[in-house]
Order: C-alpha cells, then sequence, then structure tokens
C-alpha cells in the first residue's frame, strides 16, 4: 500500500497540472531553437537556461546523434535522429514544459522543422549566435585542434529568412554572454511580447515541412557522399 502510494505521487510529478503550480519565471510555454557555429555558446545558454527555469528541458542534438550510432554529423540516419527530436519535442510541450533545442541548425529548412510543432498555442523563437569569426577559429583551434569545423560551417550557413522570431544573441565575451542572456530572460518573463502565438502564422503544413525537410536530408547526404 506504502509503495502504490509512493508511485502515484512520483507518476503526479509529471501531470500538467502539477506542473503548471510550479513557480517557473517562463511566461507561456516556449519552444526556442538555438542556431549558431560550433563554438559559439549554444550549449552554455541550454544548459543555463535549464539551470534556471525548473519547467524548460533542453533535447542536444549531438548527444542524441552520439547516443544512437556514436557518430557525428551526419550519422547515418539523420532523419531519424530529427524525427525522435520532435517526438521528444511534442511530448515535453505537452506535459507542460517549455523546450530549447541545442542544435547548430545552419539552414532555413532544419530551423522551420525543428519550430513546428503539433502543440498549441506556444511561443516560438529562435536564437542566432552571433561571434566575431576570429572568436570562433579560436575557440575551435582550442577545443578541436583545428578550424576546419568553421569552415565546413561557411558551407552550410544560410541567413535566417524572415516571417519568423529571431533573437540574435552576442557571445563574444563572458560579460556579452551575461548581458544578453539578460535580455533574453527579460523576454522569456514578460507578459507582452511580439512572439506571442497569435502575431505567428504558418504558410506551410506540419506534412509539407517534414516532407521538405526529408528531402533536404537526402539531397545533402547525396552532395557529401563520395562520387
Amino acid at each position: 500500500m506504502g509503495n502504490k502510494l509512493c508511485c502515484g505521487k512520483a507518476l503526479d510529478l509529471f501531470q500538467p497540472k502539477y506542473l503548471r503550480g510550479l513557480q517557473t519565471g517562463l511566461k507561456g510555454l516556449w519552444l526556442i531553437v538555438l542556431s549558431g557555429y560550433p563554438g559559439s555558446g549554444k550549449t552554455m545558454l541550454a544548459r543555463r537556461l535549464v539551470a534556471d527555469y525548473p519547467l524548460l528541458a533542453r533535447i542536444g542534438v549531438d548527444e542524441l546523434r552520439e547516443m544512437f550510432f556514436n557518430e557525428a554529423y551526419p550519422c547515418r540516419d539523420e532523419f531519424l535522429v530529427y524525427s525522435m527530436i520532435a517526438e521528444m519535442r511534442d511530448l515535453l510541450l505537452k506535459k507542460g514544459y517549455s523546450v530549447v533545442i541545442d542544435s547548430t541548425a545552419p539552414d532555413n529548412v532544419t530551423r522551420e522543422f525543428l519550430l513546428t510543432s503539433k502543440v498549441s498555442p506556444i511561443n516560438s523563437l529562435l536564437v542566432v549566435f552571433t561571434v566575431d569569426r576570429e572568436v570562433l577559429v579560436e575557440r575551435s583551434l582550442e577545443r578541436f585542434g583545428t578550424s576546419s569545423p568553421i569552415n565546413a560551417y561557411d558551407k552550410r550557413w544560410e541567413n535566417p529568412k524572415g516571417g519568423i522570431a529571431i533573437f540574435k544573441f552576442k557571445s563574444n565575451t563572458h560579460e556579452e554572454f551575461e548581458a544578453y542572456y539578460a535580455r533574453l530572460r527579460e523576454l522569456l518573463e514578460s507578459e507582452t511580447h511580439p512572439f506571442k502565438p497569435e502575431f505567428q502564422q504558418r504558410l506551410l503544413t506540419l506534412n509539407e515541412i517534414r516532407s521538405a525537410f526529408r528531402e533536404f536530408l537526402r539531397k545533402r547526404l547525396k552532395q557529401s557522399s563520395p562520387a
């Protein structure tokens, strides 16, 4: 009997009604997608957000690839990885958790796919990291011993298109990171902002976006395969 009661309480922790009772600081349900070069500060921001907000969960794309296949980008089945990300994203949102997706997301097709959820209403936000190239190269040399990751992303990077909510996050120094983090927190905790669901319009359906993303990955894999 005691064990059943204990299990019941444990299960209650995952119910939206219970979650809404927590003091979160966030206003509304957020879906945040991080986009930036390797070494720009994405993971540091994602982990900071999770530490500061009890109802915000992080999904790490690189960790998922490694967990599934022990491979880096591009792994043997990128569409499977991103499909699982979408499933986890929507499940967390349904349970009342805001979500931050820790991903490079260098192109607009990937960004659109990650930002489009079955769950509504939500506040969708693309956080784009802007870091000076010299800083990125220096961080890459320190972390990987080479600047090749930066050069590779130069070929893949696309400037964000219009029609989506974007927050530009500068992270050249620790002081700059802290200043922009404070601005981001102010936005996430604001009652009124232009990123509310009623101000956002989707031009494509979820199935159309999913199909476009699958085709994009197919072409990307074909381009990266040896002749």
